[in-house]
């Protein structure tokens, strides 16, 4: 199993990113994907989520507005548009997978993960 997320770097407050994350290694269309965040010293925080089919999603309120999700089972990829940054959204940047996700807002409700990609927000 692989989760393999890019797109990161360094951008000024008021720009955009796209994250990608690709899958491999499991039957990524009947999983629901999330992306967290961290940065030093804290717990790793909801940003985003889609259901399996891409038919829900789920945003933190410090993001809503700004982000998106979305998923492309065909090429088994997630990814989080990001607009409007703020330096407040410099971390490092994690996609998780889960089979049966009860709340996709717990780090817990998801069975593998990636490494992360950093995203820094100068302003």
């Amino acid at each position: 199993v692989q989760l393999q997320a890019s797109g990161g770097g360094l951008v000024q407050a008021g720009d955009s990113l796209r994250l990608s994350c690709v899958a491999s290694g499991f039957a990524f269309s009947d999983y629901g994907m999330g992306w967290f965040r961290q940065t030093n010293g804290k717990e790793r925080e909801f940003v985003a989520a889609v259901t399996w089919s891409g038919g829900s999603t789920y945003y933190s309120d410090s993001v809503k507005g700004r982000f998106t999700i979305s998923r492309d089972n065909a090429r088994k990829t997630v990814y989080l548009q990001m607009n409007s940054l703020k330096p407040e959204d410099t971390a490092d940047y994690y996609c998780a997978a889960g089979a049966r996700i009860g709340n996709p807002r717990r780090v817990d409700a998801y069975d593998y993960w990636g490494q992360g990609t950093q995203v820094t927000v100068s302003s």
